[in-house]
């Protein structure tokens, strides 16, 4: 951690020192060209009515399967029905429930994709596939579910080939082989373009390459900022067994690259020293939770896009415990990207004056880690938390960040401003997050006696 002292910022009116370094104000251009953005991807809603239009054509599906299982069941009971009849209506059910799945993950896909996310996080019932869909998967999954229901089309054919014509089959096989041929093309290239976004998840509920707009929050300006409640339990209170650390080996991509590429990457994420959990010092712990620091050492929640908050004073560990988990995933092939969050500002400050904080936002999102370290040493204008809170929303569900800051969350008001903005960075922090308390004496001033004793 950096060796900053802290003169208490706790009234986030006081104006600090100015930073010359943040670039000039941006002009009455961008201001346009983001209000222009932002009301181009507000039409967006006026694809909603299409998928509830879709949900109509699903009802008509269900009354159309009941009404053919009620014919087959009729069928049935007056002897009517042999075993092909019998067949050929079962491969009608099974026509008919293809096409109504292939509409459900039109329907939730498509709006989640290019409409809003859907709050499904945590639903028991959530689909596994909707947990990782974009555009890419959502073409490949439409595309294979276009070719099952063309091979019931093509099975009811060769098994009703009385009454069927030598043209009609010869044509059904050419079609439905174009449609293996283009369902098969269609995954070849969505691994190249997976590829091309470097990690990037497009999950939707914003442009491409864009950053979403920022939602109103209802809370009103002036109302206190209650602690949030993580899904994680926060550390416990009491202290317990250092365990076996994972190695570094068995955590994050199974592909483990190469120590030089594990190099380059440590060198370019900025890391300012070299950290490990092995070497972290919890003498000076009052509580501290080890069983939570490995848990997260096996980089699980960086495959899950999950978030790690790390608070307490300074010189209580903080920034060493971001390091080492930050140099970990570099270490199992994921790219990771460090800085304070003075330093975050002064980029996004940067790339806001220059027009392109849009694609600085995209541009990130290929670091399937961001570490923003030192939140609440310095008090921040309410640009720069809108700049902050833009950057913590733009990764929310598709990368994972992680925090440390010397203030309980309680507090961050002192540093961000008491407003629903503040509100709405925290609600997308902690959302998805393991929230670490450090309670103990500094390291740094172990050794010295603050009092003036001798």
């Amino acid at each position: 951690m950096h060796g900053h002292a802290t003169s208490a910022p706790h009234a986030p009116h006081v104006k600090h020192a100015p930073r010359e370094s943040r670039g000039p104000k941006p002009d009455l251009r961008s201001y346009a060209a983001s209000s222009l953005g932002y009301a181009l991807f507000a039409t967006r809603w006026l694809q909603a009515p299409l998928y509830f239009g879709l949900v109509a054509a699903q009802g008509v599906y269900v009354y159309k399967f009941f009404n053919e299982l009620w014919h087959l069941i009729q069928h049935i009971v007056s002897g009517q029905a042999d075993e092909t009849m019998v067949m050929l209506a079962v491969l009608k059910l099974v026509d008919v429930v293809m096409i109504a799945n292939l509409l459900i993950m039109v329907i939730v896909g498509g709006y989640e994709t290019f409409v809003s996310r859907i709050g499904l996080q945590g639903h028991r019932d959530q689909p596994e596939w909707l947990s990782h869909v974009n555009s890419n998967v959502l073409k490949v999954k439409l595309a294979t579910a276009i070719v099952g229901i063309s091979s019931v089309h093509l099975l009811q054919m060769f098994v009703d080939v009385a009454h069927t014509s030598q043209h009609a089959l010869l044509w059904g096989t050419v079609i439905h082989m174009a449609f293996i041929l283009s369902a098969a093309i269609l995954a070849y290239m969505s691994g190249p373009m997976e590829s091309a976004g470097n990690g990037h998840h497009d999950t939707g509920g914003g442009p491409a390459g864009g950053a979403p707009a920022e939602p109103v929050a209802t809370e009103p300006a002036g109302a206190a900022i209650p602690e949030p409640a993580p899904t994680a339990p926060v550390v416990a209170e009491v202290p317990h067994a250092r365990p076996e650390t994972v190695p570094a080996q068995a955590t994050g991509n199974p592909a483990v690259r190469d120590g030089s590429s594990a190099e380059s990457r440590i060198r370019a994420a900025g890391f300012p020293a070299r950290k490990t959990l092995e070497d972290f010092d919890d003498e000076h712990q009052r509580a501290f939770d080890w069983e939570t620091i490995t848990r997260l050492g096996a980089l699980d929640f960086v495959e899950a896009r999950r978030n790690a908050v790390f608070l307490g004073p300074p010189g209580t560990g903080k920034t060493h415990l971001a390091v080492a988990l930050g140099i970990r995933a570099c270490q199992a092939g994921h790219d990771v990207a460090f800085a304070t969050a003075t330093e975050w500002v002064d980029r996004l400050t940067a790339a806001q004056s220059a027009g392109r904080l849009g694609e600085e936002l995209a541009r990130l999102d290929r670091h399937t880690l961001l570490v923003i370290d030192e939140i609440g040493y310095v008090p921040f204008s309410p640009d720069e938390t809108r700049l902050l809170f833009r950057l913590v929303s733009h990764r929310y569900e598709r990368a994972s960040t992680i925090v440390t800051s010397d203030k309980p969350l309680a507090q961050w008001t002192e540093t961000f401003g008491d407003g629903p903005v503040t509100y709405a960075l925290l609600d997308r922090l902690v959302h998805h997050a393991d929230v670490i308390g450090l309670k103990g004496d500094s390291f740094r001033l172990r050794d010295h006696d603050l009092a003036g004793r001798r």
